[in-house]
């Protein structure tokens, strides 16, 4: 009895917590409206720039012809598509109201929907590419990660999602693309392995340059 009363002190005080910050968010977007435009825009399209971000890890690891780049490039985006499956049936149990559902007087900048909050897909969907990313490359890593966190800050900026729902959403899916990619990295990087030596190998590896075929070919001395 004494757990379950603990338990549930601790949960109204982070619920608390959380319901404070989204006001100061919501207080900061009402006294901004010049960014409104801006921030709806990347919280409702930025998706796009993370399937870019994904293509340009893709690129990068094929430009190094290595078998394990390319695995973890291809597992960023195949575990980013696992994370939001994953999610949502999470999402239907948790059943929980937007916050433009379940709050009055605030500024709602989103466009509302049936969905429920908890765990956001959208930061689920973002913190695992840019977990994904990182596996690529840090510097990558780095840049999808800072563009993650301004997408978290978003959905909450609009009144999408409380910041609970976007922070979940981020460790969440993070959590199944690396735990993933412990169990996916070898199969996917003999894949990989494999379609270097078939006619997938532009796919996967950038083709020998002339200057590098050329080298290659006065190795094996058959020009002078």
């Amino acid at each position: 009895m004494t757990g379950s009363i603990s338990s549930d002190i601790a949960g109204e005080a982070v619920s608390g917590v959380d319901d404070d910050l989204f006001h100061v968010i919501n207080d900061f977007a009402r006294a901004t409206p010049w960014l409104h435009g801006i921030v709806y825009g990347y919280a409702t399209y930025g998706v796009v720039l993370f399937a870019v971000l994904l293509l340009a890890g893709w690129w990068t690891a094929r430009r190094s012809g290595e078998p394990s780049g390319m695995a973890a490039a291809l597992w960023a985006g195949i575990g980013t598509l696992v994370a939001v499956g994953l999610n949502q049936p999470i999402v239907s149990a948790v059943h929980e109201a937007r916050p433009y559902n379940a709050l009055s007087g605030i500024l709602v900048l989103a466009d509302r929907s049936t969905d429920f909050s908890f765990p956001s897909d959208h930061a689920t969907m973002v913190g695992a590419v840019a977990a994904g990313l990182f596996l690529v490359g840090p510097r990558l890593g780095s840049v999808a990660a800072l563009a993650a966190a301004l997408m978290a800050f978003s959905r909450v900026y609009i009144a999408a999602h409380y910041p609970q729902d976007v922070l979940a959403g981020l460790v969440f899916g993070a959590v199944v693309v690396l735990l993933g990619w412990l169990l996916a990295r070898s199969l996917l990087t003999a894949a990989v392995g494999l379609m270097q030596r078939s006619a997938l190998r532009p796919l996967v590896a950038a083709s020998p340059t002339a200057g590098a075929a050329l080298s290659a070919a006065r190795d094996r001395g058959e020009v002078s």
